[in-house]
């Protein structure tokens, strides 16, 4: 069993950062690929950026190449988001998710391969 629970999450300016953290319980927090999603209202939920157990392998939604990076600490069962240059468009519900062990291939983005979901944190950019 794992359990997920994200924090950070909260109201900022356009052009500001935030940081979210994604706690994990369980012991195969360090073999496990782990992804970030978000959802905005009225809106599907969409893959944000994800990370392998190593943190050898990064990938990012083409939305947040170049503000948002993915990171983890295996030693703390956290994994995060640092996000800069935060738009209006980034307003949703954060989401981290962990990998289903069974897959190994390169669709990071498919929600359906994630089998373990976090309650989501709430991410409010104003303009």
């Amino acid at each position: 069993q794992v359990q997920l629970v994200e924090s950070g999450g909260g109201l900022v300016q356009a052009g500001g950062s935030l940081r979210l953290s994604c706690a994990a319980s369980g012991r195969t927090f360090s073999r496990s690929f782990m992804g970030w999603f978000r959802q905005a209202p009225g809106k599907e939920r969409e893959f944000v950026a994800g990370i392998s157990w190593s943190g050898i392998i990064t990938s990012y939604a083409e939305s947040v190449k170049g503000r948002f990076t993915i990171s983890r600490d295996n030693a703390k069962n956290t994994v995060y988001l640092q996000m800069n240059s935060l738009k209006p468009e980034d307003t949703a519900v954060y989401y981290c998710a962990r990998r289903g062990l069974l897959y190994s291939g390169t669709y990071y983005y498919r929600e359906v391969e994630y089998d373990y979901w976090g309650q989501g944190t709430q991410v409010t950019v104003s303009s």
